[in-house]
């Protein structure tokens, strides 16, 4: 079992910033970022595998960056450049064995 503690949303204006981190209870291997908006499915942001490979979600890509520290088991998301569109919950995930864990939430709000 993986426990996931993720903190860092908030409100903030458009074109500004926001750091999400997530920590993970064990060593996991890939680590990664999904949202989710209100009417809307889930979809990813970033993800990031043990080795440092990284992919991102077209809305994003530019914008966001991810890394990972494997000896605190923690993900960082940088968001840069936010927009109204980017105000979601995002939710941490992480693989370990196969099986895919899930943190609680954080939600951000992008808005002037």
């Amino acid at each position: 079992q993986v426990q996931l503690v993720e903190s860092g949303g908030g409100l903030v204006q458009p074109g500004g910033s926001l750091r999400l981190s997530c920590e993970a209870s064990r060593s996991v291997s890939t680590m990664g970022w999904y949202r989710q908006a209100p009417g809307k499915e889930r979809e990813l942001v970033a993800r990031v595998t043990s080795g440092g490979n990284t992919n991102f979600g077209d809305p994003v890509k530019g914008r966001f960056t991810i890394s990972r520290d494997n000896a605190k088991n923690t993900v960082y998301l940088q968001m840069n450049s936010l927009k109204p569109e980017d105000t979601a919950v995002y939710y941490c995930y992480a693989i370990r064995d196969a099986d895919k864990y899930w943190g609680q939430g954080t939600q951000v709000a992008v808005s002037s």
